[in-house]
């Protein structure tokens, strides 16, 4: 049987985000970026300006990143941060930095796994799973910091065509405190969440959800422009 990243491969580049002319930049906001001050990082309103000036500055209208990076922009919220476990700081999905409102759509054909409502700051606010089936091999995509309005129309079970609108892009009262973004993962055994995956790990975890999230680049074939 082939293997998932074999699968991911395999397909036709994808989009996940409904944006006409569509003009991608890699954004860095790995602890490695000097430019992105614990000042910026730690705050909502400053954060999005750093990212729209960064697309402005490079013509572009997508940011896109961030998979297997540590992050500082994590720090404030005791989700990822807390004193009986490692701090959790790497990134294990894709980051995609569009306005709100943005339609999301299904990177591939699939039916519900679950959908929920993950509130709390640094959390990933209005969350959706499809999941699929290729080869004989089941795998499932996990779509982060959607609106509220997605939500009361889904079902368990529920079928969506690969490019069909799932949702669209939350603001930062209902996405976790972010400036608006796209949280997309790759994950091969989902286990026994539902409507929730991890998608930031600690340094102790990175062999095993890198392991189990692939790149999603390899199934959205992103180049910048």
């Amino acid at each position: 049987m082939a293997s998932l990243i074999d699968i991911l491969h395999k397909q036709k580049r994808v989009s996940v985000l409904q944006v006409s002319n569509a003009r991608y930049a890699p954004l860095d906001l790995s602890v490695a970026n000097g430019n992105l001050t614990p000042e910026i990082s730690s705050d909502c309103s400053k954060l999005g300006h750093y990212i729209d000036d960064f697309l402005e500055n490079n013509n572009a209208n997508i940011g896109y990143g961030g998979y297997n990076e540590r992050r500082g922009i994590y720090r404030r919220s005791t989700i990822f941060n807390d004193n009986d476990h490692d701090e959790r700081n790497i990134h294990i999905g894709m980051d995609l930095w569009a306005p709100a409102g943005t339609s999301i759509l299904a990177a591939l054909d699939g039916e519900v796994h679950s959908f929920k409502f993950n509130g709390g700051q640094g959390n990933y606010g209005p969350t959706v799973i499809l999941q699929h089936k290729i080869e004989n091999l089941t795998f499932y995509t996990l779509y982060g910091h959607l609106d509220m309005e997605c939500l009361p129309s889904l079902s368990v079970g529920q079928t969506f065509r690969q490019g069909d609108v799932i949702g669209r892009l939350g603001n930062e009262a209902v996405n976790g405190d972010y400036p608006p973004h796209l949280h997309f993962q790759i994950i091969g055994d989902i286990g026994n969440h539902s409507g929730d995956y991890p998608g930031v790990c600690s340094t102790s975890e990175r062999e095993f959800y890198l392991s189990n999230c692939p790149d999603p680049n390899l199934l959205l074939k992103i180049q910048s422009t």
